[in-house]
């Protein structure tokens, strides 16, 4: 039974370093162009998080429920769902009123994240769980005789 839980708790610690990554490929893009960041959450939060604390403007935070994560960025909105918000003028920190390309960057940058991590994670598969190779000079007298 305590295989279980452990092997339930490195699932949980993998997803939580995958969400990290991906959502920091938002977050920091955000910070840079000047965008606002209301909140960074590893899981969801439905009803309450297990963590929260606010640092300057945004709120970090856990959430108890571990499918995901997530960074809500000001002005960021569903132009469907809000018609109030819309109506009024962007704010200089709000997503919307961001340039196409820094709102762009900032769109791609999880997925960014993702594709150089899946690379990384290759490599080093590559560089520590090789084949090893024996030279010649090594089998003097053959393969089964040395």
């Amino acid at each position: 039974m305590e295989v279980f839980f452990i092997k339930a708790l490195q699932l949980l610690l993998s997803l939580a370093i995958l969400v990290v990554l991906h959502e920091l490929g938002h977050f920091i893009p955000a910070k840079i162009f000047k965008t606002r960041v209301e909140k960074f959450y590893l899981f969801f939060d439905p009803w309450f998080s297990i963590f929260k604390k606010k640092i300057g403007e945004t709120v970090y935070g856990i959430g108890w429920l571990p499918l995901g994560g997530y960074v809500k960025i000001s002005g960021m909105i569903d132009e469907s769902m809000d018609k109030e918000q819309m109506s009024k003028p962007p704010q200089p920190w709000e997503f919307r009123s961001k340039p196409t390309w820094q709102r762009f960057i900032i769109m791609i940058g999880g997925v960014t994240v993702n594709i150089a991590l899946g690379f990384f994670i290759y490599m080093m598969i590559i560089v520590f769980w090789g084949k090893e190779v024996y030279k010649p000079e090594v089998f003097e007298k053959g393969f089964f005789y040395s």
